[in-house]
């Protein structure tokens, strides 16, 4: 075998599909996801486009293996005789804080819903309603409620936080919100006045898991 072969080979075993991915996470994780291109992860990884492209397609394929990674990590990290709504609730968690570390994953999940970590949330909490007895007819309509709700909240939690500089307090900006609902016109607007406290002080995660609990009292009434 020719010197240039053998070298060429060294450096496709060394530079694995998880190298990549590891490191297309980082950068995405840093600088997001317009960052992402192959001369930067080439860089990084101290390679050449060619040898990236010989592991993933292009930046769509990059993408979507590194939300199967970070979801995958969230189901492995699930304990397998959990009871059903404990484990609903811990994938929920699960992914509500993958997606406030990873703020990229959450519209990639949207984007191919048809790759192996929206595929997995789908199973895990169409499994987990199925042990809870419910009817096949209800399960659609029940696990959608369910993973639109998670995406949807863990993603807009990821978008405020994008919005909005480093450098700014949570609690100093909720009190700026609270301070203007509170001086809207009591007639007008009596129920926004009255939830300033708990926007004031509210949790995320708690807020977030309390709406999973009002959603599967929901279901316990289908079964």
């Amino acid at each position: 075998m020719a010197p240039e072969t053998r070298r060429t080979e060294r450096r496709r075993d060394s530079l694995s599909k998880e190298r990549i991915v590891a490191a297309a996470i980082e950068i995405l994780d840093a600088e997001g996801e317009s960052a992402l291109t192959f001369r930067t992860l080439a860089s990084r990884l101290q390679t050449g486009s060619g040898a990236i492209y010989w592991h993933v397609a292009d930046k769509d394929d990059l993408l979507a293996a590194a939300t199967d990674a970070i979801i995958a990590r969230v189901m492995v990290a699930l304990v397998a005789g959990d009871e059903p709504k404990a484990a609903i609730r811990a994938v929920a968690l699960g992914v509500f804080d993958a997606i406030d570390v990873h703020s990229w994953v959450g519209a990639q999940l949207f984007r191919e819903p048809w790759r192996p970590a929206m595929l997995q949330i789908i199973e895990t909490i169409g499994g987990r309603l199925q042990a809870l007895g419910l009817p096949e007819h209800a399960l659609f309509d029940a696990g959608s409620a369910l993973v639109h709700y998670i995406l949807g909240v863990a993603g807009q939690n990821a978008a405020n936080a994008r919005m909005h500089k480093p450098s700014v307090d949570r609690a100093a900006y909720l009190g700026s919100v609270a301070d203007r609902w509170a001086q809207l016109d009591p007639a007008a607007y009596p129920v926004v006045r009255r939830m300033v406290v708990q926007l004031r002080d509210h949790d995320d995660r708690a807020q977030f898991l309390a709406g999973i609990d009002l959603i599967l009292a929901g279901i316990e009434t289908i079964r």
